[in-house]
């Protein structure tokens, strides 16, 4: 019973967690049947693999496999490693006040929906009135118009999930760095070490468990592109290289109504980010770091 209160204050995401997370599993039962939600699960057609088979046969399927990888690539190679060297940066700044300021601008952004960021992004360099293209035009440097180039795409998609999400994603590192024994830097500048070689030889082997962990777990949603920010971006003119699985489960299971090509969608995600979790875990192990399980 003396544990209890530490038990009570876990209850609330312990509940989360089961209630949408858990429970919606069963649901993926209706990948292997002709849902319909009138009749219900139990009393939906079976039809075993055929809505798989449609996936794979789909003529779009390899645009959406495509495009959706390139995304996602793009997320690993860029986005993951930003919020690592914020935190190194702001670990290194000595003017306490200046970083208190540094990390309240950066962690704001992460409170904005993407409604708005993409409506500033608009606002801002819109092909006829945009600020910055009235500025480049009046200097006589041209117009960019992102929204009309499916080539800046991607740029634009990367940038806007830097600056929304690099600040607040650098807490659990600089919590990291925080529990770092203070003695191992003096150490090493008794040693002669600049900052450079206290960041390669005490900060990064600190918080290298952190990383490897949270770089296997974001593998685990490797195919989640997130549909309200590339669904926004989304137009006609950029449609071809912005189409992704989570846009096409929105046609398919809300405009179209067809709720178990969806779900087979959703399972193909979570099968191919299990894959590369099970994969990323081993592969940690084998090098001997510690991988979530």
């Amino acid at each position: 019973m003396s544990h209890l209160p530490f038990y009570l204050m876990i209850l609330p995401g312990l509940l989360y967690f089961i209630v949408f997370k858990y429970v919606p599993m069963f649901g993926l039962v209706i990948s292997f049947q002709q849902y319909d939600p009138f009749v219900g699960i139990a009393k939906s057609p079976w039809v075993g693999w055929d809505n798989f088979h449609r996936l794979f046969m789909e003529q779009d399927f390899p645009l959406l496999l495509k495009n959706t990888f390139l995304f996602a690539g793009l997320d690993i190679l860029f986005f993951f490693p930003a919020p690592v060297v914020l935190a190194l940066l702001l670990n290194e700044a000595r003017l306490k006040a200046f970083r208190n300021f540094v990390q309240t601008v950066l962690y704001a952004p992460h409170f904005i929906s993407w409604v708005v960021i993409v409506s500033l992004t608009i606002t801002l360099f819109s092909s006829q009135d945009g600020m910055i293209n009235q500025w480049l035009s009046s200097a006589g440097l041209g117009t960019i118009d992102l929204f009309a180039s499916p080539g800046w795409l991607k740029p634009m998609w990367l940038i806007q999930n830097i600056w929304q999400g690099m600040g607040w994603g650098s807490i659990l590192y600089l919590a990291t760095m925080a529990s770092i024994d203070p003695s191992l830097y003096e150490a090493a500048r008794v040693d002669g070490a600049g900052r450079f070689r206290q960041i390669w030889h005490i900060t990064l082997p600190g918080i290298r468990y952190v990383v490897v962990v949270l770089f296997i777990l974001r593998l685990g949603s490797f195919m989640d592109i997130g549909f309200e920010h590339i669904f926004l971006l989304q137009n006609p003119l950029n449609f071809h290289v912005s189409d992704v699985f989570d846009t096409f489960v929105y046609r398919t299971g809300i405009l179209q109504r067809d709720y178990s090509y969806s779900a087979v969608v959703g399972m193909f995600k979570s099968v191919v980010g299990l894959v590369l979790v099970m994969g990323a875990n081993r592969l940690a192990r084998k090098f001997g770091q510690e991988g979530v399980y």
